[in-house]
């Protein structure tokens, strides 16, 4: 009787420990955020008759894509899902209707199998057409479904030979579905035709367009473009600079895009409260050939156009983009009444470039550009740079002054002493 009762209390505080392990763990469970969807990209390979050229390091453009996509797919990140679609890739006739139609998904879209997608790569050979449109199509397809990043990143080295079908509209029918699908383009060849209609593509959908003549820069830019997928996504805003501060328009935390010629200066406002620091960066994309020798400013001044700080950096040529940045905190108003919100303070960013082209090239439309604007805490650590002021123009001169007067001071005291204990002995 006594071990009845002994096992009936057990079972009793077994069953209550349980439940109890039941009702915290259903909250638990419950608060847990759904996971987040992969991010898809799909890799689309030129695969046509052309890509036999040998004038990539000494070798054919098809084997310079072999390489890269090979290193491309060792880089992968896991969380990525990935894809490979080709054009042009199998039949070698002469019949335009059915060489348009060339295009087909060699490796699908999902988890990566890195052996399985490198053997894929490894048959291919340069065949036929370039339809590039019917690609984009077919690509867009592949990754249709669900709400995560979409992209495709296309690597050519020749015009869509299948019109009418124009690959920029595709690309812009592509844009107007609305499903967030950003499509990002790489030439192998320096030619002004090619540039254009893969700027044209990349543009329609908010991606970017980039020459690339050697294996190294191929799959590096590759990699890029693919890491850049399982980042979180920021819409760009297009906006348009004004050419002074007072007509400029007002910009918040994002990203921006805008075009700006060729020796331009832009300019755009920001409103920065106390207690904030302003991070800001600017890109100029070379879109067409330039000249070696470019640079980009970005400055930030008062509405008195007196300048706060500024950034800078130039380029030779090695590149398709330039970027440069600044930060501006602004200090914490003391003794202010809480209940007052405290003024901002405008911020007047001025972005110029040093381009130049070649007198074929056509200036216009201007070169893209993409502003970054983030807003965030002052620094409270006096080590930093920002906070303390160096890098603001006024106090960096105030505080080499300072030390200027004080070393001449004292280098004057130090010699009249010597003079003076000279004369004395």
């Amino acid at each position: 009787m006594i071990i009845r009762k002994r096992l009936t209390v057990g079972v009793g505080i077994l069953l209550a420990t349980l439940t109890a392990g039941l009702g915290s763990a259903l909250p638990a469970a419950a608060d847990e955020a759904p996971a987040k969807a992969s991010p898809k990209v799909e890799l689309v390979l030129d695969v046509s008759g052309s890509m036999r050229t040998r004038d990539i390091d000494g070798q054919s453009r098809m084997t310079a894509a072999k390489q890269a996509f090979n290193e491309v797919l060792d880089a992968v990140p896991e969380q990525v899902e990935l894809g490979i679609r080709t054009l042009g890739a199998d039949y070698p006739g002469n019949d335009r209707k059915v060489g348009c139609k060339d295009t087909k998904q060699l490796y699908p879209v999902g988890p990566l199998d890195r052996t399985e997608a490198k053997t894929a790569v490894a048959t291919l050979a340069p065949t036929g057409w370039t339809p590039i449109g019917p690609a984009l199509l077919g690509a867009a397809d592949d990754l249709k479904g669900g709400d995560s990043t979409r992209r495709i990143v296309l690597i050519s080295d020749g015009e869509d030979t299948c019109g009418p079908l124009d690959p920029c509209e595709v690309a812009r029918d592509i844009a107007a579905r609305g499903i967030h699908l950003v499509i990002d383009t790489l030439g192998l060849v320096p030619n002004a035709k090619i540039r254009e209609q893969l700027t044209c593509i990349a543009e329609a959908t908010g991606g970017t367009y980039t020459a690339v003549q050697h294996t190294d820069e191929l799959s590096g830019r590759v990699k890029q473009l693919v890491d850049r997928a399982a980042e979180p996504v920021v819409t760009p805003v297009a906006t348009e600079g004004a050419d002074s501060c007072s007509a400029a328009p007002q910009l918040k935390d994002g990203l921006y895009t805008d075009r700006e010629k060729f020796g331009e200066h832009r300019w755009y406002r920001v409103d920065v409260l106390p207690g904030q620091e302003l991070r800001a960066s600017v890109s100029v994309f070379a879109d067409r050939a330039v000249n070696n020798d470019y640079g980009v400013l970005l400055r930030a001044l008062t509405v008195h156009g007196r300048e706060i700080v500024r950034g800078s950096e130039s380029g030779t040529g090695r590149t398709d983009a330039i970027s440069s940045g600044l930060r501006y905190p602004k200090a914490e108003v003391d003794g202010s009444d809480s209940d007052d919100k405290p003024a901002a303070e405008t911020v007047c960013l001025q972005v110029a470039n040093s381009f130049s082209a070649p007198a074929s090239v056509k200036t216009s439309p201007g070169m893209p550009v993409e502003l970054t604007v983030d807003l965030v805490d002052s620094p409270d650590d006096a080590a930093d740079a920002a906070a303390f002021g160096l890098g603001r123009g006024w106090w960096l001169l105030g505080v080499l002054v300072l030390t200027g007067l004080v070393a001449g001071l004292l280098f004057g005291w130090i010699s009249r002493w010597r003079v003076a204990v000279w004369r004395t002995n």
